[in-house]
């Protein structure tokens, strides 16, 4: 008697029996080619810096002596064109080294899984900056957001329309993030380019440049210039204060300096040294790492002939 229970039988795909595996990887090998860099287009909004540093010219001399090992990952438009997918650095180091084309895997993809697969190829990366990893994480909620029932390169064959916080968790979940942290980086597109570079450079911590992000481009900018007037950087509680403001449409320009003026309870009077005039003074048998003890010690022998040539001077 049937019970209606689905068999865990699965039935081999035809290319399973009528092909073998030699065979099939012809057929990969046969997407993979060498296409013309002047017919590769970038990704558009490519969220992922390409920097001209020293990993760079390290990649550029590799190519130059072993040519490209990995493919780059492409698909083809519309127009007859190539998109880039994966492989930026590789197509930027290709065109320094001189190379007129670039060997690529070409792929069909959709414009949602195309960005599901640029981002989770770039996310390999050993360093990304939070700028890239806010609009990266963006792109690819929206994607998901868009494919809806698909579930094939989103979630388990459940199935079931994704919503933003099951699909800001699975997100989260493969890199590493908490879906709330996702949901932090996601509101650092909303900081004006000046505000997102303080935090590249780690002058501006995630949760105050949070609070910031909730400001409109005008009291944004208005941050900046306190910013650079003061060269401080406001602390997370000082950026409350302006959100609070702000929602209370009592946020002026005289409210953002009175904020930024206050004093922070870690920020004091630093003393500034220049480590090269200092290295200059300190004999070269002295440790890197003993600096610290040498100029201290150094200091209190100065300060025991202060006192003692203010006591003869009496």
């Amino acid at each position: 008697m049937a019970t209606g229970r689905k068999s865990d039988f699965t039935l081999p795909t035809f290319d399973s029996i009528f092909s073998t595996q030699e065979q099939r990887d012809d057929a990969k090998l046969a997407k993979i080619r060498d296409i013309p860099i002047s017919e590769i287009d970038d990704f558009p909004d490519h969220p992922f810096k390409v920097r001209d540093d020293e990993d760079m010219l390290q990649l550029v001399e590799s190519i130059k002596e072993r040519g490209v090992i990995t493919p780059a990952t492409v698909r083809q438009k519309e127009d007859g064109r190539y998109e880039l997918i994966s492989g930026h650095r590789r197509k930027r180091a290709s065109e320094i080294a001189g190379i007129e084309t670039l060997r690529c895997e070409v792929v069909d993809l959709t414009r949602e899984e195309a960005i599901i697969l640029m981002v989770e190829s770039n996310f390999q990366r050993s360093q990304i900056l939070p700028s890239e990893k806010a609009f990266a994480y963006k792109m690819r909620l929206e994607a998901m957001n868009r494919q809806g029932q698909r579930t094939d390169l989103t979630s388990d064959p459940v199935g079931g329309k994704l919503s933003g916080t099951e699909t800001a968790e699975i997100i989260g979940k493969e890199n590493g993030d908490s879906q709330t942290q996702v949901r932090r980086y996601i509101r650092l597109t909303n900081l004006v380019p000046e505000l997102l570079e303080f935090v590249d450079e780690g002058r501006i911590k995630m949760r105050p440049a949070v609070e910031l992000s909730y400001l409109d481009e005008e009291c944004q900018r208005d941050v900046v210039e306190e910013i650079d007037l003061n060269d401080a950087t406001p602390s997370h509680a000082q950026t409350i204060k302006m959100r609070k403001f702000f929602d209370e449409g009592k946020l002026t320009t005289e409210v953002i300096s009175s904020i930024m003026s206050e004093e922070k309870p870690n920020q004091r009077e630093k003393i500034v040294l220049r480590g090269d005039r200092v290295r200059q003074l300190i004999p070269k048998s002295v440790p890197l790492n003993q600096t610290e003890e040498f100029v201290c010690k150094a200091l209190e022998h100065y300060n025991r002939f202060l006192k003692n040539r203010d006591r003869d001077s009496r």
